[in-house]
């Protein structure tokens, strides 16, 4: 037969078979759960490459294998990787298998969707694990599903082999706390997380480290609220809305000791910004949006979190910086830094945010209000998701699959 002829018997839309090759029928790939697919040199090559071995070589690998189980028909997986065994030796003998090529398609309730390691790692990050072993256990659940032969799987398989994988890692408690996550994701009432705490203790970067990790799209400040204020109350009617928190007191009608006044005025200004606080809260609640909410006009005591205990699962925490010598130095950096936000004030109005931060601290412990250190942002983060997922696993009814 011609190499003319030979094209004739091609399927339809295959590209012309490179000269010299016999036939050009697609052969199958049988995997031991009985799905076939088919043989891709491509697809053969960048595997090859992923494990180290050189283009040049992969190339002609492939190649070669095509050639050998040409009009087959179907071959089996194991005898693939076997020929490639033996045609690299020594520079494939201690490389994992080669993954037949494979798109997973994972059941949800609304159809299907093609798995992605990077879906999946987000996810994870609700267990409270850092992202670069979030990524490496959903490669580990990838390499899984492709050594199965899987061509789909439900979203509860998917979620039961992150739960084995997190349980051999790291225990049965880091994985409760995935699927716990999983199971509020989709709430009948909505999570709502609150951030409190003195100016520049780094709420707002911890909010959207927390916030971007757990999934959560509403990430609100109080400072959008007071501005809001500020624009409906002037500052003869609402004095203490148009100063910062540290000097909210100079321009409110407040009286007594230097410190007195501080935290009177402060008080004053949060007083008024909880109204907003709340609205905001109410609105996540009757949209059924998860939330999370940061700002120094969020105060202890002045939200009463058991009235949205019904319609919300509300937590409220303090973020502090409770070494002296660090915290200034925060500000000092800032202030060379960031010229543009007029951080220099801070360090000037550095006694007044401490005094406010010892008033906030003395709330937390009167009102049993969990306070977070906020030495790094990583460590904060964790410690935050933890705290929220802790707290819902105990609300949990969700029957966890047992460890193997």
């Amino acid at each position: 037969m011609t190499e003319k002829s030979q094209s004739s018997v091609e399927e339809p839309g295959e590209i012309e078979p490179r000269r010299g090759r016999k036939g050009s029928k697609r052969v199958l790939v049988l995997e031991e759960s009985g799905v076939a697919r088919p043989y891709m040199r491509g697809i053969m090559v960048h595997s090859l490459m992923a494990r180290g071995v050189s283009f040049e070589t992969a190339y002609e690998t492939a190649n070669d294998v095509a050639d050998h189980i040409r009009g087959r028909g179907t071959v089996k997986r194991s005898e693939i990787s076997q020929m490639v065994s033996e045609r690299l030796g020594d520079e494939y003998e201690h490389q994992p298998p080669i993954p037949v090529p494979i798109t997973v398609d994972v059941q949800n309730g609304r159809g299907l969707a093609s798995f992605s390691k990077g879906t999946l790692s987000q996810s994870l990050l609700a267990a409270s694990i850092e992202p670069d072993v979030a990524f490496e256990v959903a490669k580990e659940i990838e390499a899984g599903l492709i050594s199965d032969g899987l061509a789909s799987v439900t979203r509860e398989e998917i979620r039961s082999r992150a739960y084995q994988q997190l349980a051999h890692r790291f225990g049965g408690r880091t994985a409760e706390r995935y699927l716990v996550w999983r199971e509020f994701e989709e709430p009948d009432k909505p999570v709502i997380l609150l951030l409190g705490g003195a100016a520049g203790v780094g709420k707002t970067s911890l909010a959207l480290a927390v916030a971007q990790r757990l999934g959560i799209r509403r990430v609100l400040s109080t400072d959008s609220i007071r501005n809001v204020m500020r624009l409906t109350l002037s500052s003869e009617l609402m004095p203490a809305l148009h100063a910062s928190s540290f000097n909210a007191h100079r321009g409110a009608m407040v009286s007594g000791e230097k410190d007195e006044a501080l935290v009177e005025g402060f008080m004053d200004q949060s007083r008024a910004v909880s109204v907003g606080a709340r609205a905001i809260v109410e609105r996540a609640i009757e949209e059924n949006t998860s939330l999370v909410l940061d700002g120094v006009s969020l105060v202890p005591g002045l939200i009463d979190l058991d009235a949205y205990q019904d319609s919300a699962h509300i937590y409220f925490l303090l973020v502090a910086r409770l070494d002296e010598e660090a915290f200034r130095g925060h500000f000092e950096l800032r202030a060379r830094h960031q010229k543009h936000r007029q951080a220099a004030r801070y360090v000037e109005r550095m006694n007044e945010i401490l005094a406010i931060q010892e008033w906030l601290l003395e709330l937390a412990d009167r009102y049993q209000t969990p306070i977070v250190d906020n030495i790094t942002l990583e460590g904060s983060t964790l410690l935050v998701i933890r705290h929220v997922v802790e707290s819902l696993r105990k609300q949990s009814v969700r029957q966890l699959p047992e460890i193997s």
